[in-house]
């Protein structure tokens, strides 16, 4: 799976890093940071990854199609 996101919608709340912490990460500035930017999440980790994608407040991330 691949995720979209949009870097103008993320306001940094972190709740994608408390759901997926080995596919995102929040930086000492709040700054998102994501661990598959152009390539696939694995497998093993893309149930956490689409339970982060559910949470955002934001709709800032996306699975793509």
């Amino acid at each position: 799976m691949k995720i979209d996101i949009d870097w103008d919608r993320c306001e940094g709340h972190g709740i994608c890093a408390e759901q997926a912490p080995d596919v995102f990460s929040l930086d000492d500035e709040g700054d998102l940071h994501y661990a598959y930017d152009g390539g696939d999440v694995p497998d093993d980790l893309a149930a956490g990854a689409r339970s982060a994608i559910g949470a955002c407040p934001v709709a800032a991330l996306r699975e793509q199609k």
